[in-house]
């Protein structure tokens, strides 16, 4: 791939270090009992050159109850590291309370990314931040805004959410949200809580604000990172030129609204208008979206006299809340071409939503759900030559062995929407739509779009491709908490006898080692997939 040929290795290690603990928080005014990274919500900035090496090190403070915990570094290819890719049960062994790791990894690709916790159901609660590499510039711009991060929010527990998403009962196998935020905040009606609820609350507790400059171009990093709804995003007044979705550079085209799916990133440039006023930034949860205040609004504002907006909404806005798909995906054309070559295998995986002989809910992917053994890292044991697993078919490992190149057929019959992302790589989406594929038509040929999540909406298909250049064992799930909750996932195992040349750093083996003796004095209640 053209990155690894590019990228140039600096010298610069940038350490972060991190304390996660529970805590308690009112971002819309409703205090809720989470978990945070050094206090805060959303979690520090990460921030590095394209070609540094990051290094976070975690100290597990949880209590009240003790938990695990493990971190992913979303969209960071982990080219040589795999085991950093930070997912229990296939890299490496969760982090015991009590105890610390550190992860190290190099700034792979550049762009807008973030990271959070894949241990159940825990960045719902809190542990997610953004994470942002500066590389070349393809559009010219004056002001960069920084991240702007798009969440839904849930006053359950991340436990309780968990509970509903492997429950019993249909219709609560996606909780609704809550509320929506931006960067964090917005506010909520606290009449609406219920009337036994003696929850502290506090309505109108603010927004987010952002000070644009009259004539100047701005960039907006958008990142959503919540646990259920899709996102449409839009600035009253201005119109917006994408430049970049995920970490891949496109051609600059204009919109009005753009979709940010659950763990997909698109980079906007705005340019400021020729105005003292203010006007409202929005992001309304689309309508496949489970929800109750689906609006997050927040404050554009040019002086600091003017800090109340009456601005009306772009009519596209609201006629783009019914569309639950990608954003149209022949606009989105890479910066730099790469042609797809012919795939040397393809793969059918098919979503479905079961019960289990108890009667409990459970997301498949051709008729499997996942499930993590948290003791034995899928990775950890293909690196010691064990690549079968006859006991564990929940594991769902899809050895490809040598295959150079992997064609996936996504297919969804169902009625849910489902934002897909894979670790490990960009892949090209080739085709997309209604119905069921016709075998041929590929959308851009010598240059399809590449990211690392897509969404596929009720009752259509995606074909997906990626060159196998990333030895590793790489997860590919849905992003929605309550459906990988549930086992909507699988293990991609990439070039099984690179995986065994591996130097794996001793770190591993000892963290496992930590979680067993952990184990001694605490039961893991592993009562969803486990990621």
């Amino acid at each position: 791939m053209y990155v690894q040929a590019l990228l140039t290795l600096s010298s610069v290690i940038r350490q972060y270090e991190w304390t996660v603990a529970r805590g308690f928080k009112a971002p819309d005014g409703y205090r809720k009992e989470g978990l945070f990274i050094n206090g805060q919500l959303p979690g520090p900035l990460i921030e590095a050159n394209w070609g540094d090496t990051i290094q976070v090190t975690i100290h597990n403070n949880i209590s009240g109850p003790e938990d695990g915990t493990a971190f992913h570094w979303h969209g960071i290819r982990q080219n040589g590291s795999p085991w950093m890719d930070g997912i229990p049960g296939v890299q490496q062994c969760p982090i015991p309370s009590g105890k610390s790791f550190t992860y190290t990894f190099t700034a792979d690709l550049y762009g807008t990314s973030w990271y959070h916790s894949h241990y159940s159901a825990q960045y719902a609660d809190g542990l997610f931040g953004p994470l942002i590499i500066h590389g070349p510039k393809t559009v010219e711009y004056d002001i960069d805004k920084g991240p702007i991060i798009l969440s839904d929010y849930f006053h359950a527990t991340s436990l309780t959410l968990e509970e509903l998403a492997v429950g019993t009962d249909e219709s609560t196998v996606v909780p609704f949200s809550n509320n929506n935020l931006i960067n964090g905040r917005n506010s909520f009606n606290c009449s609406r809580i219920a009337a036994n609820d003696t929850t502290p609350c506090e309505s109108n507790v603010g927004v987010s604000k952002f000070r644009f400059t009259p004539g100047k171009k701005h960039r907006l990093r958008l990142i959503n990172a919540g646990g259920d709804g899709q996102q449409k995003f839009s600035i009253d007044g201005h119109n917006m030129t994408i430049i970049a979705i995920d970490f891949v550079p496109i051609k600059p085209y204009d919109a009005q609204v753009v979709t940010v799916g659950i763990g997909q990133r698109v980079d906007v440039i705005v340019k400021g208008l020729d105005t003292t006023g203010a006007f409202t930034m929005r992001s309304v949860l689309a309508s496949c979206s489970d929800d109750y205040q689906p609006l997050a609004t927040a404050i554009v504002y040019y002086s600091h006299k003017v800090l109340v907006s009456n601005s009306t909404a772009w009519p596209a806005l609201k006629d783009s809340l019914a569309d639950c798909g990608n954003d149209d995906i022949s606009l989105s054309v890479p910066w730099y071409p790469i042609t797809p070559t012919e795939p040397t295998v393809t793969q059918e995986m098919v979503i479905g939503l079961t019960q289990n002989e108890t009667g409990h809910y459970l997301w498949t992917i051709n008729n499997s759900s996942f499930r993590a053994n948290y003791n034995h890292p899928v990775l950890l044991l293909s690196n010691k030559g064990n690549n079968s697993y006859p006991d564990s078919p929940e594991w769902n490992v899809y050895n490809f062995g040598n295959n150079a190149s992997i064609r996936i057929v996504l297919v969804n019959p169902g009625f849910a929407v489902h934002p897909m992302h894979m670790h490990g790589h960009n892949f090209f989406i080739l085709a997309a739509g209604p119905g069921e594929w016709d075998g041929s038509t590929i959308i851009n040929p010598l240059n399809p779009i590449r990211r690392d999540t897509l969404l596929i909406p009720a009752y259509s298909y995606t074909v997906i491709q990626f060159e196998a250049d990333n030895p590793g064992a790489w997860p590919f799930h849905c992003h929605i908490a309550a459906h990988v909750a549930g086992g909507l996932y699988v293990t991609i195992l990439e070039r099984p006898d690179e995986i065994a040349k591996l130097k794996i750093p001793d770190i591993m083996a000892q963290t496992c080692e930590d979680y067993v003796e952990w184990q001694q004095h605490v039961v893991v209640d592993e009562i969803d997939s486990g990621v």
